[in-house]
């Protein structure tokens, strides 16, 4: 059967896996043996005095398909990297707060990558967005030490609001390196009153 024959959902039963692009998808758009060869982690690791979930190691095939997902807006890998996402159980939470973006990022790609993974994943929960943090245009993190990056991260972000609607909510990054991001972000929801904060990536880029 041809696939320019199928409709939408058949179309979706017979694509190729997104990544090899030779066996049959089986789920999250990757065959069987692709989704068993993404680099697992699946455990919490310790950064910043952050407890924080993550799926995989910062290898080969995620990071390409994160550096595309978010560099080159290839927006079909959203539901991969949603599955990885979703290997760890349903938080018990009361909203998801995606890692803030700076306006001049925003601009340039066009689209907020955390946001978007945290939509996808606010549909399977059912756990609404929130977003009462927002982050000012800043320098760039690359190259900064640890203590340098959270200095510096600790004046980019900023409350949006005076409100505290939730008090138990989930943090949601990519990648965690350093952990500065997750710990400014989580000072700043301390401070607007939330007491239970829970964090999630897809990566650790350090091991």
């Amino acid at each position: 059967m041809h696939l320019s024959n199928l409709s939408f959902l058949d179309w979706k039963r017979y694509a190729p896996c997104c990544l090899c692009g030779e066996s049959r998808a089986i789920q999250h758009s990757v065959c069987q043996q692709c989704w068993d060869g993404l680099p697992w982690q699946k455990q919490h690791i310790h950064r910043h005095d952050i407890e924080c979930f993550v799926s995989c190691h910062y290898d080969f095939p995620i990071n390409r398909i994160i550096h595309q997902f978010k560099q080159q807006g290839k927006f079909e890998f959203i539901e991969l990297l949603t599955a990885c996402y979703l290997e760890k159980p349903k938080p018990r939470v009361q909203a998801i707060v995606p890692m803030p973006i700076a306006t001049e990022k925003l601009i340039q790609r066009g689209f907020h990558p955390s946001y978007l993974l945290a939509k996808a994943l606010s549909h399977h929960w059912q756990i609404p967005i929130w977003q009462p943090v927002s982050r000012h245009d800043g320098h760039a993190q690359r190259g900064l030490s640890r203590a340098d990056r959270l200095s510096n991260l600790l004046d980019q972000f900023y409350l949006n609001t005076e409100h505290c609607r939730y008090k138990h909510v989930l943090m949601l990054d990519d990648v965690i390196t350093t952990g500065a991001s997750l710990a400014a972000l989580q000072q700043q929801l301390e401070q607007l009153g939330c007491s239970q904060i829970q964090s999630m990536c897809l990566c650790d880029a350090v091991h």
